[in-house]
């Protein structure tokens, strides 16, 4: 993997990029819309690509080791083969997966033993089979093993949870170096970023992280609970520290407005499942505010969902349409409010991405973020 940075903005830490993996380019600040089971719920491949503009997408290590299973995705080639999808792929490692089963899961130095949610059998993450299984699915960019504590989390059980990471980091990325691809192409590795809310434990993690030279890095544990302020204050602590010619990736962030805010911060890379759960419960994303699609106010508004948007969705259909697909609980209703989210998500990378290389983000993003969070 090769990441070149193509420019910055003035009075911010926003940089556009191009990474470069065997699969093909992504355009950066980029948004990875989160395909879990190796499908994006409710949007085909086609719309992905040709409407929404999609450059790289998420799996799952969790989800796609209990379904379809490392043995199908072997046999199929990886998952590009599997499933169709011929553009970058970026796995995580479970992690985050195994923090929500916090019921099901049992945390050791070995690893991370857990129940399947679907049916209650017993499994083991560690560091290095959480490389061969990525290995087997084929990712363009795999994830460490880490622990995700709760933003909400103590600095004693903070401190723990951090040396927990840390040495499943250091098997995690020998194993990786003594272990090639399955298909003849290379995978880059990106180690996470712990340490809660506590500056000390982000600045330790951060430059534990920027030791090892991998090809990327990620921040992880935010937007977990934590106050947006904290969020931000975390991002600039570590990347003061995280190499600036590498890219760093935000996972699981999050609302337009969080992502400005960290791509004002030197952010490259994010994910987030908000634009299409939101989207499925007739929440919708614009330049303007949010819509709720179940208002009466919608009724007889016959207007485009986005006039000159920029997927075929938001010229086509109206919003009373769209309402009156959400009332009558139509699956399409689910399908269009996917793509126009995803959609929007993407252009706002594009915008940011256009401003940055003009020297007017600030300026861009001041503005933007004072209409994002309106309710229309």
């Amino acid at each position: 993997m090769d990441f070149e940075l193509k420019a910055t903005a003035p009075g911010t830490a926003a940089r556009a990029g191009l990474i470069t993996t065997a699969h093909g380019q992504i355009e950066t600040p980029i948004f990875m819309p989160v395909g879990t089971v190796g499908s994006v719920k409710a949007v085909h491949f086609r719309d992905l690509k040709d409407e929404i503009g999609a450059q790289i997408i998420l799996g799952n290590t969790y989800h796609l080791y209990l379904r379809p299973g490392v043995e199908i995705l072997r046999k199929a080639g990886g998952l590009h083969k599997f499933g169709g999808w011929d553009r970058p792929i970026l796995t995580d490692s479970g992690g985050f997966q195994v923090f929500s089963l916090s019921d099901r899961r049992k945390l050791t130095p070995e690893g991370a033993h857990f129940r399947s949610h679907i049916d209650g059998s017993k499994h083991l993450f560690t560091p290095e089979n959480v490389v061969d299984i990525q290995r087997a699915i084929g990712s363009d960019i795999m994830m460490a093993l880490d622990e995700c504590p709760p933003g909400t989390s103590d600095y004693d059980y903070s401190r723990k949870s951090l040396d927990l990471t840390k040495a499943w980091l250091e098997r995690g990325w020998k194993h990786y170096n003594e272990t090639e691809g399955l298909y003849g192409y290379n995978q880059a590795y990106f180690p996470i970023v712990q340490g809660c809310t506590y500056p000390d434990l982000r600045r330790e993690a951060a430059e534990h992280v920027a030791s090892l030279g991998a090809d990327g890095n990620a921040i992880g544990g935010l937007a977990v609970g934590e106050p947006a302020e904290k969020m931000y204050e975390m991002i600039e602590v570590v990347n003061d520290i995280l190499p600036a010619d590498r890219p760093r990736y935000l996972m699981g962030v999050g609302t337009p407005v969080n992502m400005l805010e960290a791509i004002d911060r030197g952010v490259d890379m994010m994910d987030c499942v908000m634009p299409t759960r939101n989207g499925r419960n007739g929440m919708l994303f614009t330049p303007w505010g949010t819509m709720n699609m179940r208002n009466k106010k919608w009724a007889d508004d016959f207007s485009p969902l986005w006039e000159d948007g920029p997927t075929f969705v938001d010229r086509v259909y109206t919003k009373a349409y769209v309402r009156h697909l959400f009332i009558a609980q139509e699956i399409l209703a689910m399908e269009i409010a996917s793509i126009h989210n995803l959609g929007f998500y993407l252009w706002l990378m594009r915008e940011a991405r256009k401003h940055i290389q003009a020297g007017d983000f600030k300026t861009w993003k001041e503005e933007m973020v004072q209409v994002l969070d309106r309710r229309i």
